[in-house]
């Protein structure tokens, strides 16, 4: 085992990964609140300090956890977690089943645009002279891209309480939208089962693959 790879793996990903889940909880609450649901402000939560949302099993163990063993078993690291949910109450919201859909869509929309962020920062990177920094700038744009859009993916997918779940509830009619709902205290059971099973990465990896492509074309980077 590396040991020497692996800190420096981490080091790497630390602060993409830190970045990725706190805008995506803080953009929950800030839109939540620009749609009437002022809870997730009352309690703080719409910021973008990191000590806000971290949870220190979702955000630090589990993810340090996956990257090491990973990396000693595959030879590339790799990454998931979570933070702590931002409370949302739908029944605040001036219009609860049509303003859901943008509460949930801004956590993906955030992960996208952070993913955008982190490919400027390779851009930059490029075309700054060498030097020290140059190359753990391209590596963390690297990771950051990464870790935004698996996240984005993964919390698109239409399964109560990921985000495209409730997008799901949102747009699904009245009746099927109730019966829909009724899933979620199973969906993290259901993503597990999927995960273990390999069909969630058939699912999503070539969505994951394109979309990074995308970006990577988009902005002309070949590192």
């Amino acid at each position: 085992m590396d040991i020497d790879s692996i800190v420096q793996g981490i080091a790497i990903y630390a602060l993409p990964v830190i970045l990725a889940i706190t805008m995506h909880e803080a953009a929950h609450g800030y839109i939540a609140r620009h749609f009437g649901d002022f809870t997730a402000f009352n309690q703080g939560r719409i910021s973008l300090n990191p000590a806000k949302h971290i949870d220190p099993v979702g955000t630090i163990l589990v993810p340090a956890t996956l990257f090491v063993i990973s990396k000693m078993t595959m030879g590339a690291g790799f990454l998931f977690g979570w933070a702590k949910p931002v409370p949302v109450n739908f029944a605040n919201l001036r219009h609860p089943k049509q303003d859901m859909l943008w509460v949930a869509a801004a956590g993906p929309a955030a992960n996208l645009f952070m993913a955008l962020i982190w490919a400027l920062v390779i851009k930059l990177a490029i075309f700054m002279p060498i030097g020290d920094f140059t190359k753990p700038m391209i590596l963390m744009g690297i990771a950051g891209i990464e870790i935004n859009v698996i996240l984005m993916v993964l919390n698109l997918l239409p399964l109560p309480p990921l985000d495209g779940g409730r997008m799901a509830v949102s747009l699904l009619p009245h009746r099927i939208a109730y019966h829909f709902a009724r899933i979620e205290p199973y969906g993290f059971m259901i993503l597990l089962v999927l995960l273990i099973s390999g069909v969630l990465g058939f699912i999503v990896w070539p969505l994951i693959t394109f979309i990074k492509l995308m970006i990577v074309s988009f902005f002309g980077l070949y590192v």
